[in-house]
């Protein structure tokens, strides 16, 4: 059964790397495969894997299925619906899912995705989960940055079948319509937050708290996020499967000790079956506050197969009631895959019994501390394949944390929303601020842990490749006492580290434009050295493409230091990620005429040269005493190497072309150049294009953005020069590599695509030959 449990998985995943989903008919096998399994059980994993394929396919199709049609996107669009989870107080306002009822288009009903996702901009109204509203919205068909490294926006909308998202406009006034009978455990998690957020007010881990009680984890601060990701903390701060299994385990033996205690009642029903059936009450009850999110799922799931052994009165291996929880959650949902939770919820399960088969010492400290030892060795191999990050305090922080928040913090927060629930409100002050009180206490050690230098490991993603090596290391690391030669597993391991991307050769350019919307950002390397034009833009406090773009993608390709940031304007969608990347990785030197800019930064001023690796780089704009302000003065870079030139002229308009051209005439000529200010129809003038002759023109925009980039008599005048046009909507990150056998060109989103992704071809990739 385990076995056939990992084939269904199997199945699932090889849709999941699929750039179409796979034909239904592909379930014609199943009952032949059904009946070779009947007559011999060998048969059964690949019945599974079958299964698998066409489960994933048809779930999914009824996704896609759901689709916005491209003429509605960006008009005004008049619908009713229900707010179908709690609604998050953003930096500009509310940000929230609406499950559409009705949809019109002036005053004619339209088809539109049954879940979309929506703002507000703060004052305009204020949501709660399960009302219902009829609003006046602007939505387009998802789409997110694809980039090497980065994260898949367009996965995590599609995971949750949101096939729209928008905003509300102010054409009509929102009105609300009812408060409504559904959506009732969502309106009990949002109550419930709030009130012990006025329980708590002002106190620094109120949402701590609150995403103790109710899943909701959106009140938790920059800083306590920063905190918990160093510290490898950061399942403790939900209803995590560990929170629902302490809760069970403990309903479970309340339970049978209150049962047992009259004496006749064990007569009509066994104390252990009673507590069987309490713990699953318990357990459902608190998984229902936190949205029955995977880790929960699977938690109760396990819980369910073991008391039903209990009332049963049979016993189940643990390695079988993790596998039946993975296929009943898998039935339910096959992308539950797509979730990092669903790898690190089962991963760190299988992990503890593996762990619990090995030496782990007499002492319960001890192996507690074994215990949270083989959790980080067993996960470390997730952990940088999904994230090319681990926590190396994790250990001994887990060590520290769990009991804290398992042991102490967690009852206190549910006895305190017990007496709210029967508004004993002073009451409930008392476990509340308990327990806070603790995690404060808790909160000191953690941030001391965080603030170590070599608290946060980051590198590569491995090739899948190290990986399966590294799980076999764990394995064997992990193996019981007397297992021979444990320590060969370290060996396996090493791949894992050692394995590294290959640098540019001799003479070599890598560049990446890398798609980060409505901006621009770029990296160039040489053989051994690494310069960033520009960052992309900052979109809050929380949120700018440095982070979550720039230094994602550096990390991916073990660039572990950047030569030279050059901010090429002051622009927010040029400048805007520029801190993030300085926190992220060291810099040698910044140079931009931007002022505020962290740290010291050298001018950018034409006429300064120097060379790297044997390609030349020189800053051919703008002159001497530039400001950084305007779009005139943004810095213009040509790298030029024995295999091609690149020409990056920032957001430069037709005054400054002109000048260019004056200047430097012929000697402008690149074989790639990024369109100036984005496809303006203010720049890419015609003597422009004349002088740099462009063999490709990238289009550095976002998606359906406003300003209409690139316009269309600038993407036909390159065009009508001979040039090949590439843009970030449908391409992603475009890579050049300029080497002696010519230029390679690829694609990130037509390379990775995968069956969710908005807009795309095919894969494709082209090698293009100098002449």
């Amino acid at each position: 059964m385990r076995l056939a449990v990992l084939a269904f998985l199997g199945g699932i995943l090889l849709v999941q790397q699929l750039a179409t989903l796979p034909s239904l008919w592909w379930a014609l096998l199943l009952p032949p495969l059904g009946f070779l399994a009947w007559r011999r059980p060998v048969w059964l994993a690949a019945l599974f894997f079958v299964a698998g394929v066409a489960w994933a396919a048809f779930r999914a199709g009824l996704i896609l299925h759901d689709e916005l049609p491209a003429e509605l996107e960006g008009r005004n669009l008049a619908v009713e619906g229900r707010v179908a989870d709690i609604p998050q107080h953003a930096e500009y306002g509310f940000r929230f899912v609406l499950e559409v009822e009705r949809a019109t288009l002036d005053g004619v009903a339209v088809g539109i995705p049954r879940r979309v996702l929506l703002t507000s901009r703060e004052g305009q109204f204020a949501p709660r989960a399960g009302e219902r509203w009829r609003l006046v919205v602007r939505v387009n068909r998802p789409h997110g940055y694809q980039n090497p490294g980065g994260g898949d926006y367009e996965g995590h909308l599609f995971r949750n079948r949101i096939r729209a998202r928008g905003y509300v406009r102010d054409d009509a006034r929102p009105l609300r319509l009812d408060a409504g009978a559904w959506y009732a455990i969502d309106r009990v998690r949002q109550t419930l937050g709030e009130r012990i957020g006025e329980r708590l007010a002002d106190h620094p881990l109120a949402g701590v708290v609150v995403a103790l009680a109710n899943g909701d984890a959106r009140g938790i601060g920059d800083a306590q996020w920063r905190t918990l990701r160093r510290t490898g903390t950061l399942h403790l701060v939900a209803i995590s499967g560990l929170h629902i299994s302490l809760i069970g385990g403990i309903a479970f033996f309340l339970a049978r000790f209150l049962w047992a205690l009259p004496g006749a009642t064990v007569l009509r029903f066994p104390a252990p079956a009673a507590g069987a059936v309490a713990a699953l009450l318990a357990a459902t009850g608190y998984a229902a506050l936190a949205g029955f999110v995977i880790p929960t799922q699977r938690a109760l799931i396990m819980l369910a197969v073991a008391m039903g052994g209990i009332l049963l009165a049979r016993r189940f291996a643990p390695t079988q009631l993790l596998a039946a929880a993975g296929l009943l959650v898998l039935v339910y949902d096959p992308l539950a895959v797509m979730a990092a939770g669903f790898w690190l919820s089962f991963g760190a399960v299988a992990v503890i019994i593996l762990a619990a088969q090995g030496g782990a010492a007499p002492s319960a400290w001890r192996k507690w501390g074994y215990i949270q030892w083989a959790i980080a060795l067993g996960m470390l191999p997730l952990m940088l394949a999904m994230f090319g990050q681990v926590s190396l305090v994790a250990p001994l922080a887990n060590l520290l944390a769990v009991p804290v928040f398992d042991l102490l913090a967690v009852p206190l927060t549910l006895l305190g929303a017990l007496l709210l629930g029967l508004s004993l409100d002073t009451l409930a002050g008392y476990p509340l601020h308990a327990a806070a009180w603790l995690l404060q206490l808790l909160w000191a050690a953690l941030d001391f842990l965080a603030a170590l230098d070599f608290s946060l490991w980051h590198q590569h993603r491995p090739p899948w490749w190290a990986l399966v090596c590294a799980f076999v290391g764990v394995a064997q690391l992990l193996a019981p006492r007397g297992w021979p030669a444990r320590w060969v597993g370290a060996v396996w391991m090493l791949p894992l580290f050692l394995v590294r991307p290959p640098p540019p050769g001799p003479g070599e350019i890598w560049f990446t434009l890398l798609d980060v919307g409505q901006g621009l950002a770029a990296v160039v390397r040489t053989q051994a050295h690494t310069l960033v034009y520009d960052a992309g833009p900052r979109f809050s406090a929380t949120f700018d493409t440095g982070a979550v773009v720039v230094a994602p993608y550096l990390r991916a390709n073990a660039v572990a230091r950047v030569d030279m940031l050059l901010i090429s304007h002051g622009d927010n969608d040029h400048a805007g990620g520029a801190a993030s990347v300085l926190e992220a990785l060291p810099v040698g030197e910044v140079v931009s005429n931007v002022a505020g800019l962290p740290g010291a930064a050298h001018p950018c001023a034409a006429g300064r040269a120097w060379r790297w690796d044997g390609v030349e780089f020189a800053l051919l704009s703008p002159p001497t005493g530039a400001a950084g302000r305007r779009n005139d003065d943004s810095c213009v870079l040509q790298v030029r190497g024995p295999y091609g030139t690149i020409l990056l002229p920032g957001d430069i308009e037709a005054r400054a072309e002109r000048r260019l051209v004056e200047r430097h005439g012929a000697a402008l000529a690149a074989d790639i150049l990024v369109a100036p200010h984005h496809g303006s129809k203010t720049s890419s003038t015609l003597e422009f294009i004349r002088a740099v002759r462009p063999r490709q023109v990238l289009f550095p925009v976002g998606y359906r953005n406003r300003h209409h980039h690139p316009h269309g008599a600038v993407s036909a005048r390159y065009a009508a020069a001979g040039a090949v046009l590439y843009d970030s909507p449908a391409h992603g990150a475009l890579e050049f590599r300029l080497r002696a056998a010519g230029t390679e060109v690829s694609a990130y989103r037509r390379e990775q695509r995968r069956y969710w992704f908005h807009g795309s071809a095919p894969p494709e990739r082209t090698s293009a030959r100098k002449p």
